[in-house]
This record gives structure tokens, sequence and C-alpha cells, in this order.
């Protein structure tokens, strides 16, 4: 493995009535809060005023950003910004799951900053400070409650960008009570865990050698989420089934699996794309695109950590077959057990056609022609597994 330093500032405050460490933790940084959440489910659900009422406790004077977009929009970063900036604001909240925190990651910057925040995702400029945050998170699935990274769509010019500033953009506490998540319908619960899969892929999928504690550590959670998704999908509020997704999630994307490598990444940069043009669930798409992706990049060369993935996740059986047909039975096990639980398997689910294939491949080369670590891809590689998941 690589040399490597790990450092992760936030403080992760876990478990059932946790809320009750809000007002503790926002009053350090000062009594102007701005809550930032989504559609309206925290109100519906009663988070909402839960969190009201702890804030209520401190004396805060309390501002509010609704309607985060499930693919977070620039657009609305930008009235985040100007909430920040025209009403002082001290600290922001995040109460939602993925998306409404990587809003506020691109609010608590360009609050801080005369810079407008699409330049500073699309890494055309840059930032030095954000205003602090933390987080209520109430969906298991990015990670982003215990990371740096964000990913913001602009929506006039249908991109979408993964972009992080550390050590800035992380949160400085996030309170994660499995019950917050128990209103969670099934669909949303499906994607987080096709989400938190993936995350977990990304990392396993790279080319350094002797990680075989990191291996070990995405093969665990990997095996702990497939044994207990079946169980939470016929039971949402089972407060153990919950927890034990909850934290798998944060664990996925907290970068303490990728201690020393840098994983993939190439399936989210190409989901990423079919969204930026479709505005699709994120966990959606990468049900579909990943197994495609893995047949597209297994080779001769890299066949070894495709057979141990099958081996050591899915217990395929290596009796009497090639190093090839237990990789491929591996894929299909992945793709088998994602269609068992619910996920969609091909773009045709969301109505996507080839008409579109073109211009999602030309996104996935907006930023470099080449991408991906595991296995360098281009424009036509793009197209090929595009088509591969109509």
């Amino acid at each position: 493995m690589d040399n490597f330093t790990y450092y992760n500032p936030t403080k992760l405050i876990f478990g059932q009535n946790q809320l009750n460490a809000l007002p503790e933790q926002v009053k350090q940084y000062g009594r102007r809060v701005l809550v930032v959440y989504g559609g309206g489910s925290i109100k519906r659900n009663g988070i909402y005023d839960e969190v009201m009422v702890k804030l209520a406790e401190m004396n805060a004077e309390v501002f509010e950003l609704p309607g985060v977009e499930p693919n977070p929009r620039i657009s609305t970063v930008r009235k985040g910004v100007e909430i920040c900036k025209r009403e002082g604001i001290d600290f922001l909240l995040a109460v939602g799951g993925g998306s409404t925190i990587d809003c506020t990651k691109a609010i608590a910057v360009g609050a801080k900053t005369d810079v407008d925040m699409w330049e500073i995702v699309t890494k055309k400029a840059g930032a030095t400070e954000a205003l602090p945050f933390g987080t209520v998170l109430t969906l298991s699935a990015t990670g982003s409650e215990m990371n740096s990274g964000s990913v913001i769509t602009n929506w006039e010019t249908n991109e979408k960008h993964g972009w992080g500033l550390a050590p800035y953009t992380y949160p400085k506490f996030s309170i994660l009570d499995p019950t917050h998540t128990f209103s969670v319908p099934k669909d949303q619960t499906i994607y987080g865990i096709v989400d938190m899969m993936s995350h977990v892929l990304e990392h396993y999928f790279h080319q350094e050698t002797n990680t075989p504690v990191q291996d070990r550590f995405c093969e665990a959670i990997l095996v702990t989420v497939m044994e207990t998704a079946p169980k939470l999908l016929e039971d949402l509020e089972n407060y153990e089934l919950r927890e034990t997704i909850m934290l798998s999630g944060t664990l996925a994307l907290n970068n303490m699996l990728n201690m020393g490598f840098r994983g993939d990444w190439a399936t989210h940069n190409l989901e990423h794309a079919v969204s930026a043009v479709h505005d699709i669930p994120h966990g959606g798409g990468l049900a579909i695109l990943f197994p495609n992706w893995m047949k597209h990049v297994l080779d001769e060369n890299n066949v070894s950590r495709f057979k141990q993935f099958a081996i050591n996740v899915f217990h395929v059986d290596s009796q009497g077959k090639s190093d090839n047909e237990v990789a491929v039975e591996g894929i299909k096990k992945l793709r088998d057990f994602w269609n068992s639980i619910g996920a969609p398997s091909k773009l045709a689910d969301y109505n996507i056609d080839d008409s579109s294939v073109e211009i999602m491949a030309e996104k996935t080369v907006v930023a470099r022609p080449e991408y991906g670590t595991f296995k360098s891809l281009t424009k036509e590689d793009s197209i090929a597994i595009f088509r591969a998941s109509l």
C-alpha cells in the first residue's frame, strides 16, 4: 500500500436519543443558525419539530432553507449563500440525507467567499475557509455525514460534479439516530443500500498491493449489508437493522476503507453523467451501471481481484472453474442480489434509451479524456457501458 495520513475531524454522535446533544454542540459556534433540509419529510415525521425544540433550548435564532433537491442544485446553493451573507449566519445545520448535507457543504464554503460556488465545484477556483456546519442524518446512503465530499448539479448546463475542500467541508459533528430513518420509504431504503455498497466497491477495485486489512474491511461491510438488507426491507422500523445499515453507510465512505490507496470511482462518474441529463436517483443509477462496468473492465490482468470478490463476498465455489468463470459468477450474483431487493437493472426502467447515450458519454470525459484508476476508460468505453445498460 501507499504511505498515507488519515485525518477525520468529524465528531460522530451515534444512537437513540442523541439529538439531546444538539444544543451543546451548536452553541460552540454561535446562535444564528441556518437549518437546511429537503422536500418536507422531516416535517411530516416529526424530526423538524424535535430539532427546533433543541435549538430553542440554546436560544438560537433560526433561519431556514427548505427544498434541497435529491440531486442538489447549484441554484439552491446560491440561495443558501445569499441567506448566510445577508443574515450573518454563524452555523449551518443540515437535517436530512446526503443531498441536504452536500448542499450544506457548498453553502458553507460559498458563504465565506465572493467567488461563485460553481467555479469552486468545477475546480476553476479555490477557497480557504467555510462556515462551520453539523448534520442530523435522516437517510443512510452517501456517508456525507463523515467525509468532506459533495456532489452538486447544475441543471442549466446538465452537469453534475463531485468536489470537496478538506478540511473545511468536514462536518463539525454528525448526529445519527437510527430511529430518524424509520420513516424512509422502501424505495429510498433500497437506493441507500445500493449507494453504500457501491462506495465500498469503488474502494475495493484498486490496483495497489498488500491491502488485506482494507480488503477484509470492505468484504465484511458488503456481507453485513447483504445479510441485513432483506430483513430490513420487510421490517422498516426495526431499530437494530436500521442501526446496522446506518453505521455501514458511514463507514463505507469516511476514508477508513481506502487507507493507503485510491479506489476506482469510474462508475460514479458514469452515474453522475446519467443523472445530470435525466435526474434519476443516484442509487438507482449505480445499481444499473456497476455490474455492467464490472463486465466491461474484467480482463486477464485484473481477474484475480474479481475472483477474490466472488469467493470472499458471494462464496462462489471455484472448484473446476477458470478464474474468469468465477469472476463472471460473482458479478452475476451482485446483479441478482440487487434485483432481489428491488433495485433497477436497466436504464429503460427510467425510460432512458439510446438517444441520450452520446451526450451522457460526453459528460463522462468533461474533466479529463480518461477516467477510472482500476482500469482507465474513455468516451468509447462510456458508450459501450451505457449501451450494455439500456
